[in-house]
């Protein structure tokens, strides 16, 4: 019966926190087991005893810093600076933009929302087709879960005990990658429909956007290097790169006022507080579906299918890609992780880096895939673009994104080398 709940809850548009509890509640009551029930809230609240999730707000903060300091544009001009000269230039400086902005927000729905403000407008001015455009700026947001610091990676270091430091490494190589192959998807496009050739910047102006941005660039440094070296946790890296986006923002671009700092703690304090609800609610419902054997179940009915850990990824891939398209990609992140990571691991020998690489990023393609499709939509407001237009224009990316995760899925050092 409490399958039957979780289903009918769902498609109700219940949130999908309450959903996990209430399903984990039905279940404790259908088994009878008191046990259980006395257990329940402690449960709840050990899955937030975890250090790691200090990093989660501490990341969003940083978002709201550099959004509100200025930081955008001149990573924007830096980009500039390396690319602005190729025919399709804004096309590429749009994608390496979102590669910047990646390493610093975390959250492809927030680097969707930015940059399909700051590039939409000024492709279009260009001659590049708006659809296009807002694609473009669209597919450059699904870096956000792969290249380093990743919300959607803190959230599985924790529910799958891997440390998070290990899984922003492993994103690196991923993220390249990622950026390559749209990067291949804009020549050719470009050479199908003739991009505009845009000229390069002068000396003396290349020197001044590189100038302007290295303040900006300061937190990724501080992002990545202090876990690289070991200097500092992500926690402590995210705090770091926190103090950094606000003196730059105030003291350096002087864009950002500490009169501000009210409204961004507000905003970040209510966006953490649903993801760290979601962890809670999905500790009790990962605790109650191992002691009803459900991992124990599935392994059994896929391993007599396959023994083949590529073909077992295959398998998850397509079943992901169902399930991102209906439920966010954080909230499904933490529904599948406590049911599939046990079966990848355990029967398969899958490493849960690749893993959690695999699943992040296929998860995160829900976002510009109808019926839910939440990134389609916000860049279709922010760009005042038809979804229609954008889908038009964004099936090659979503081709390069398929051909990497096979890849990834095959390949497991695409994951693992630099670990």
């Amino acid at each position: 019966m409490s399958p039957v709940v979780f289903l009918v809850a769902l498609l109700l548009s219940v949130p999908v926190a309450i959903v996990l509890v209430i399903t984990a509640a039905w279940y404790i009551w259908e088994s009878g087991n008191t046990v259980l029930y006395d257990s329940f809230a402690q449960k709840m609240f050990g899955g937030l005893e975890n250090y790691g999730l200090l990093a989660v707000p501490l990341f969003m903060l940083t978002g709201e810093l550099m959004n509100e300091g200025g930081m955008t544009k001149r990573l924007i001009n830096m980009a500039r600076v390396f690319v602005g000269g190729f025919r399709g230039g804004l096309a590429y400086i749009n994608l390496l933009a979102n590669m910047f902005m990646a390493a610093i927000i975390g959250s492809a729905t927030a680097q969707i929302a930015v940059m399909s403000r700051a590039m939409v407008p000024a492709m279009e001015a260009e001659g590049y087709n708006r659809g296009f455009a807002a694609a473009t700026t669209a597919a450059g947001g699904l870096l956000a879960p792969v290249i380093p610091p990743s919300m959607m990676f803190v959230i599985f270091g924790v529910l799958a005990q891997v440390p998070i430091g290990e899984m922003f490494i492993a994103g690196i190589i991923p993220g390249l990658l990622l950026t390559g192959a749209f990067a291949l998807v804009i020549t050719l496009v470009g050479l199908q429909q003739q991009f505009p050739k845009d000229v390069w910047m002068s000396r003396k102006e290349a020197g001044r956007a590189l100038l302007e941005a290295m303040p900006a660039l300061l937190i990724p440094l501080a992002i990545i290097g202090g876990i690289l070296f070991g200097i500092a946790t992500p926690t402590e890296s995210a705090a770091i790169a926190s103090l950094i986006a606000f003196l730059v923002g105030w003291l350096f671009y002087r864009e950002l006022k500490p009169r501000q700092l009210a409204k961004m703690f507000k905003r970040t304090a209510v966006n953490a507080s649903m993801i760290i609800f979601m962890i809670s609610a999905a500790s009790v419902f990962g605790w109650v579906i191992i002691y009803g054997e459900l991992p124990q179940k599935l392994a059994g009915f896929i391993t007599s299918i396959t023994s083949d850990p590529f073909v077992f990824f295959l398998i998850v891939n397509l079943a992901l890609l169902l399930v991102g398209m209906v439920i966010d990609g954080i909230a499904a992140i933490i529904l599948i992780t406590p049911i599939l990571l046990p079966i990848a691991t355990g029967n398969y020998d899958i490493s849960p880096h690749q893993f959690g690489v695999v699943v992040c990023l296929n998860l995160v393609l829900g976002l510009l895939t109808p019926p839910v499709g939440i990134g389609l939509y916000i860049a279709s407001s922010m760009s005042d673009t038809s979804a229609g237009a954008i889908l038009r224009a964004l099936w090659p990316f979503l081709l390069a994104v398929a051909v990497v995760l096979v890849l990834l899925s095959y390949f497991a050092s695409l994951s693992t080398f630099l670990i």
